[in-house]
């Protein structure tokens, strides 16, 4: 039997095989780096939101600049000649590479450089005109072996399928469990991993594949060590951000946590701001609690919204007649966190755990809508109002949405940033509570780490009284004579005119920018 022809038969199905595997490998391929394309879109956004603050201007200025720098990418695709699949391997190594690396980068330049927003933005140009090139290029790859409006269809449906997947992933499980730095380099891997598999089943690469093999193995040992050693970079730059020793560090889908110790002090970092010292967190929280509760002796039920710490939780439950403290908060890992770490649990007295305590994870925006109880006591304990995200939450409409939950007699409390360094910021939340109709009774104290700072009293046809009920014991600043002080406001802290925090216009976000800016980095 002659073996010749049956040798070329099984030549030409394979080949056959191959020339038809080929473009759904190419398909596969547009699915792949449209996911990494997003995700270090969405990397950049994050880490500038985490370090810069200003979530909204952030992703704004980001996706500008990132859109833009694809449309750059696109246009100089036009002078890539030659081997096309050579270039595209080339393409998706330098991709894996400058956006797997870009998170540990930005972390580490930010402690280093003056000009860290030029750094930024020419990282993320750079990484946007890299993307940019990719589509073009395969799109002229594939355009032999597809007719036009069907590759258009093809390459585009994979596209945005890859970015959908992004988008969702990104939140719920990329940064949760791999945080910034882990998930940059996993997906810049999955970049080199689209070279190799290129580079390796098409036939055309095989004059080249020798000297590019070792540069493909070089960028994936790279990124592999990274990732290996991903915490020790993260504890490293958090070393550079923070003077003491930081003990915990953790990023969840909404935010950066971090806990730093020195022989005097826990401190509790949030996005790399100061949200307590365990020295001094005293004074903050029984100004925040105890003017409110002293004058409602017959309060039962409480809601506390954003305190995950559950400091404020454990000044309420000195109060004997309370039966219910209901908290929601937004990120499950900050109210974990505070009810798991022995340190946290000695601080606030397992607040959070006392079987009168309900703890709820949820948008606080969202959950008020819904709820249809009444309390005697709202407390409001978000973070200062640096970005439009936080500010909705000191609006006029969610004031009103709190006034239709508080019972007949009832006060609301608000932590309202300092009536010192941030004058507007502060009245713009008293006029606020008071354009949704509430009294209003502004007050302020001095607390160490933070300096002056705001609190603000809201009710419906309630009037205060510091002496309508005791004080609990052990207390160790609110007193009487404290309660009477704190309602003075010396002229530099007395009161301004400002606009109405709105949805619309976010005014206290703008107000709180131009105070709070002189005094950060």
């Amino acid at each position: 039997m002659d073996k010749v022809p049956v040798r070329r038969a099984r030549r030409a199905v394979t080949a056959g095989a191959s020339a038809t595997a080929q473009p759904a490998l190419l398909l596969g391929s547009v699915f792949v780096i449209a996911t990494c394309g997003l995700v270090y879109e969405l990397i950049a956004g994050t880490l500038a939101s985490y370090l810069l603050g200003d979530s909204v201007t952030q992703f704004s200025t980001i996706i500008g600049v990132y859109l833009f720098s694809m449309g750059v990418g696109s246009w100089l695709s036009r002078y890539l000649d030659g081997s096309l699949l050579r270039w595209f391997i080339r393409l998706e190594i330098l991709v894996g590479l400058v956006g797997g690396f870009s998170a540990p980068l930005l972390f580490v330049l930010f402690e280093y450089v003056t000009s860290f927003r030029l750094i930024l933005y020419a990282l993320v140009g750079l990484t946007g005109v890299l993307v940019g090139l990719e589509i073009p290029l395969l799109m002229r790859i594939l355009e032999n072996r597809f007719e036009f409006k069907e590759l258009v269809s093809k390459v585009f449906t994979f596209d945005y399928i890859g970015a959908l997947l992004a988008s969702l992933i990104f939140p719920l499980v990329l940064v949760p469990q791999l945080g910034l730095i882990r998930t940059s380099l996993l997906f810049g891997a999955l970049n080199v991993v689209v070279a190799g598999v290129a580079l390796y089943r098409f036939a055309e690469t095989r004059p080249f594949r020798r000297s590019m093999t070792l540069t493909l193995a070089g960028a994936l040992v790279a990124l592999a060590a990274g990732f290996a050693y991903a915490e020790t970079i993260q504890t490293y730059t958090e070393g550079l951000a923070f003077q003491d020793r930081v003990i915990y560090s953790k990023s969840t889908a909404y935010q950066r946590i971090v806990l730093t110790k020195n022989q005097r002090e826990l401190r509790l970092f949030l996005n790399g701001n100061l949200q307590f010292s365990s020295h001094d967190e005293y004074r903050y929280h029984e100004a925040l609690v105890h003017p409110a509760m002293q004058a409602l002796p017959q309060a039962r039920q409480v809601l506390v919204l954003g305190g995950g710490d559950g400091l404020a939780v454990r000044e309420l439950l000195k109060y004997p007649q309370l039966r219910r403290i209901r908290l929601v908060d937004l990120d499950a890992g900050m109210t974990q966190l505070f009810q798991r770490n022995s340190l946290l649990l000695s601080l606030n007295q397992r607040a959070l755990l006392h079987p009168k305590v309900q703890v709820i994870n949820g948008d606080a925006y969202q959950w008020v809508r819904q709820d249809t109880a009444r309390y005697s006591c709202i407390v409001v304990d978000f973070p200062d109002p640096g970005n439009y995200s936080i500010g909705k939450l000191y609006s006029v409409a969610f004031y009103r949405e709190l006034a239709r939950r508080l019972a007949p007699g009832g006060w609301l409390v608000v932590q309202s940033t300092s009536p010192y360094v941030a004058r507007r910021s502060f009245w713009c939340v008293v006029h606020t509570l008071r354009a949704a109709g509430l009294t209003t009774l502004p007050y302020h104290c001095y607390v160490p780490s933070f300096g002056e700072w705001g609190f603000v009293l809201a009710g419906r046809n309630a009037h205060w009284r510091p002496d309508a009920g005791p004080l609990p014991a052990g207390l160790r600043f609110v007193t009487p004579a404290t309660l009477r002080d704190m309602r003075y406001f010396p002229p530099d802290m007395s009161e301004v005119p400002t606009g109405i925090n709105q949805l619309n216009n976010q005014a206290l976000v703008r107000y709180f920018e131009e105070d709070w800016g002189p005094y950060v980095q």
